[in-house]
């Protein structure tokens, strides 16, 4: 669950708390280029404020006018359809004839969703089934691989951290990329276990580990939802690492250092059990080239590349990085991997 439909979740529930109605929209089905994913949320307030978004344009005014005039009275879910035509697709905001369809939930229940938030805050994977024939929701352990079903009779909708992001190294560029992982619907995993390392790491959804890199990504059972970032630039730990993680289902496996280091990296990993298909495999210098120097700046272009490979996009900006730029580049590694 991204963090603007964790927001919406949030909200909904505080509303309820407060007394208010509130409507629930689900994205269920999108044709185009819709601007927002399927089983993305929305919450309207009886009085008309919302959170969260289905489209970014004005299918949200809609939405609000309908909640006006419908929500005092509405008692079961229904569904809704916009963009149908090309011509109601731009009076709607949905680009290039985008059509959406939305789940509209009129009594969605407070302790079902407070139930909903503590089992995403324990990092568990659920599904939430609504019935669309009674209005009653339900709740059921899923899986990482699990998407959203519809079938105009039920909607069954995952929530919870599906995407596993296992960060080596509790230094400031780990901060800064699990900061962003966790916006970007990543269950973070920081792996450490130098005790001089960590104390910044204050989010409580960031899960630090202080065992040995190896033994922990054995115990994780990393699968193809998992991302591995070796980020300490100290062979000793990276290496163990690497190690594991090559030779796992990880979708992403990577590793910060020059291309001379990384060359090197590739040498020793060959004296061990790993094969030149699973070496292959790692990305290094980890990162787009984007000319970053500052930490967070750093942290964009790790995220950027692994956002591409994780939607199988081909890498652009994966080129040699000018010559001027390489002195300067490296020593901003050398900065962060210090600090």
């Amino acid at each position: 669950m991204d963090s603007t439909d964790l927001a919406v979740l949030k909200t909904c529930i505080g509303w309820l708390e407060s007394g208010h109605q509130v409507m629930l929209a689900t994205v269920v089905q999108t044709w185009g280029s819709a601007p927002r994913p399927v089983g993305a949320w929305l919450a309207i307030r009886d009085d008309g404020q919302l959170v969260g978004s289905v489209s970014g344009g004005c299918v949200e005014d809609d939405l609000i006018e309908r909640v006006r005039a419908d929500l005092p009275a509405a008692t079961l879910p229904q569904i809704v359809r916009y963009g149908v035509s090309r011509d109601e697709a731009a009076r709607f905001g949905l680009p290039c004839g985008g059509t959406l369809r939305l789940v509209l939930e009129p009594r969605p229940d407070l302790a079902l969703l407070a139930a909903l938030l503590a089992r995403i805050r324990a990092k568990q994977i659920t599904a939430r089934v609504l019935d669309l024939q009674t209005g009653i929701a339900t709740l059921a352990a899923a899986g990482r691989s699990d998407v959203l079903q519809f079938d105009e009779r039920s909607l069954r909708a995952i929530h919870g951290p599906r995407w596993r992001m296992v960060l080596i190294g509790a230094g400031e560029l780990s901060q800064h990329v699990a900061q962003m992982a966790l916006g970007a619907d990543y269950e973070v995993i920081v792996i450490d276990p130098r005790e001089e390392f960590g104390t910044a790491l204050t989010s409580a959804d960031v899960t630090l580990s202080r065992g040995m890199p190896d033994d922990v990504i054995l115990e994780l059972a990393v699968d193809s939802h998992t991302a591995i970032v070796a980020l300490t630039h100290d062979p000793k730990l990276d290496d163990l690492a690497l190690m594991e993680g090559l030779k796992s289902a990880a979708f992403y496996v990577g590793a910060l250092g020059s291309r001379a280091n990384t060359a090197r990296r590739r040498e020793r990993l060959l004296e061990f059990d790993l094969t030149a298909q699973q070496i292959d495999r790692l990305h290094g210098p980890v990162g787009l080239y984007l000319g970053a120097n500052t930490p967070a700046e750093m942290a964009i272009s790790i995220l950027a590349e692994i956002t591409a490979v994780r939607h199988q996009v081909p890498v652009l900006q994966k080129r040699e990085i000018p010559d001027g730029l390489r002195q300067t580049r490296m020593l901003a590694i050398d900065a962060v991997t210090a600090s």
